[in-house]
């Protein structure tokens, strides 16, 4: 399959390994921004392939897992409501709320549904005109264009029983939140190719330069991974700072103009909280005021919510990339994707259920919690020794009833020589 087998080739990924060690003299932290590329890097053994001197930090790229708890219980409140047919992907369904979940809102009598695509809840809404249609419309820029549409085509089509709960966030003012924390070792960005195919690498330029960090657009293939480490690596080692497009083969620097246009029409910027992280100015989209009569929050008057995370989750630690996952403590015991704490646990981009997944078992215990009012958690893996973590749960696919591959049987150094040294992945 084109842009698949060539991005999987192991002979190519030890050249590139190669070049990465024959390059970098001294320590680097780089952040990869997006879910998909830290399962990549962790299903494949990546970041234990790079030399030593390459850190790889896990940022907080996964929508489901920074959707913040407050729109986690308004959807819940929502759902639970009469006449209500409330649409999702599957990856929330089982995202905790404060007390209970979407599951748990379906075996209670809600009209809950997993759906595939904004289009088939449109679709739902038609059907069912007597009833309240909600699509809980979550992500980065790359889910943002057909949410829009959806509302648009709701608009020309006269459904008045469709409504969208909105919880978009974008990419570049994360990643300044990030440089701007007192706490930031990153000094490189992998950016989130997808997100740049619909957005264009436009924001990036000032980021880099202000901060002097260099962002390497990159795809989601081992090879892609690799090739991004080493461009970031090696303009770290030359002193600059630049953008630099690794994904050509599906990143425009003006985007897609069409997407642009609907996402113009459809959202207006707005602050917007981040689960974990804190509110982040200009980080997210709401419904523009011609189509405010489809937002399910001003629908639905969904006021009053208090919201409490559980106090031995720290999820938000490591979406902040201040905390690998086995290194919190309720990792793989209180913590599992059968019994989530966290979204980071549950959802199938999110870092926990990456860790766990792909039996991350002889990596460093827990450190203990900092103190309050101390640094946050110590520099990661500097704890030695190793904790037995239980054989994983299944992770949910975007449908819950959707069967997972098999957990691999071998630990993480076995893997990484099966992917990229072995042969080629499935």
């Amino acid at each position: 399959m084109k842009y698949i087998d060539e991005f999987q080739d192991p002979a190519l990924a030890r050249r590139l390994l190669d070049e990465i060690r024959s390059t970098v003299t001294r320590p680097w932290a780089l952040m990869e921004v997006c879910g998909g590329q830290t399962h990549t890097i962790i299903r494949h053994g990546i970041d234990q392939l790079l030399p030593d001197q390459v850190e790889l930090i896990h940022g907080p790229g996964c929508p489901v897992c920074v959707t913040p708890l407050e729109v986690i219980d308004k959807a819940l409140e929502i759902a639970s409501r009469p006449g209500v047919i409330f649409c999702s992907f599957g990856d929330m369904l089982r995202v905790p709320g404060t007390g209970r979940d979407l599951f748990r809102v379906r075996g209670e009598g809600g009209d809950v549904r997993v759906v595939y695509s904004p289009l088939d809840a449109l679709r739902i809404a038609r059907e069912n005109p007597g009833r309240e249609v909600v699509f809980f419309g979550i992500g980065f820029e790359t889910t943002a264009p057909p949410n829009a549409m959806t509302v648009y085509q709701a608009r020309k089509l006269g459904i008045r029983n469709f409504s969208l709960l909105v919880s978009h966030v974008r990419v570049p003012p994360a990643i300044e939140a990030i440089m701007r924390s007192p706490s930031c070792r990153v000094q490189g960005f992998l950016a989130a190719g997808h997100v740049c195919s619909v957005m264009g690498t436009g924001e990036y330029p000032e980021l880099a330069a202000r901060h002097r960090v260099p962002i390497v657009v990159t795809g989601f293939e081992p090879l892609d991974i690799l090739e991004g480490v080493r461009r970031t690596v090696l303009q770290l080692e030359r002193g600059e700072h630049t953008v630099d497009n690794a994904y050509a083969r599906a990143v425009r620097p003006e985007g897609n103009p069409a997407a642009l246009a609907m996402l113009e029409d459809v959202f207006e910027v707005t602050d917007r909280a981040w689960r974990g992280i804190g509110v982040i100015p200009r980080s997210g989209w709401r419904l523009s005021p011609r189509y405010r009569e489809f937002d399910a929050e001003h629908r639905f008057s969904v006021t009053g919510i208090t919201t409490r995370e559980p106090a031995e989750c720290r999820s938000g630690e490591v979406l902040q990339g201040l905390l690998k996952p086995h290194e919190c403590e309720a990792f793989g015991g209180p913590c599992t994707p059968r019994n989530p704490l966290g979204a980071t646990m549950v959802s199938s981009e999110g870092a926990c259920a990456a860790y766990y997944l792909y039996r991350r078992l002889d990596l460093p215990a827990a450190a203990p919690r900092a103190a309050s009012g101390a640094a946050p958690v110590p520099a990661p893996g500097a704890t030695p020794g190793a904790t037995p973590v239980p054989a994983p749960d299944p992770v949910p696919d975007a449908a819950p009833d959707a069967q997972p591959d098999p957990a691999p049987q071998a630990g993480p150094a076995a893997a990484s020589k099966t992917a990229l040294e072995a042969s080629p992945v499935a």
